[in-house]
């Protein structure tokens, strides 16, 4: 159980293939302080990562769905939301306002709230190329949103997983 005052990030975790390696991000945000909880695409949840033990190291459910009208909260509201790995199709429909999963509707959520959050994009170089997915990134800019450098190869160690972290980090302690 979380304690009182401890912080609660939120990890969007998106279908890539480094998403296999995102427990290093929760491991280090809990070395950090941080209590953290998963939401998924629910691409990612066919495989792209243990969900198993995320749930493990964050002692949490990993959400994908809505929950039902009175189904109590599995999260606390969060302190800071971070999307890593973030894919084209992910960035591309949160920047447009298409909250038609519960992982990109929380993307969506989180400019509202006024809370710290930063992407970590994987996204392949022929995709960064698309005119829709700059447009989207400067827009997701302009809302607030902070970036991690670019990643598109295949390997979950060479992932800048901490990175994320840094960004809300930075940003959380300049709120008022």
């Amino acid at each position: 159980m979380p304690q009182a005052g401890t912080p609660f990030l939120y990890v969007v975790v998106c279908a890539a293939g480094v998403a296999a390696d995102v427990g290093t991000l929760i491991t280090a945000a809990r070395e950090r302080g941080w209590e953290v909880g998963a939401i998924a695409t629910p691409v990612a949840m066919n495989g792209f990562f243990d969900s198993a033990a995320v749930e493990t190291l964050t002692g949490r459910p990993v959400r994908s769905a809505w929950r039902t009208p009175g189904e109590p909260r599995p999260f606390p509201p969060p302190d800071a939301v971070v999307a890593a790995p973030a894919t084209f199709n992910t960035l591309n429909k949160w920047a447009a306002g298409l909250a038609d999963t519960l992982a990109v509707a929380t993307l969506c959520e989180a400019s509202g709230l006024g809370v710290p959050v930063a992407a970590l994009p994987c996204v392949a170089d022929a995709l960064a190329a698309h005119p829709a997915y700059r447009d989207s990134l400067a827009r997701l800019r302009a809302m607030g949103v902070r970036f991690g450098e670019p990643y598109s190869g295949e390997d979950p160690a060479a992932f800048p997983w901490e990175q994320a972290l840094d960004l809300v980090t930075a940003r959380r302690r300049t709120l008022p």
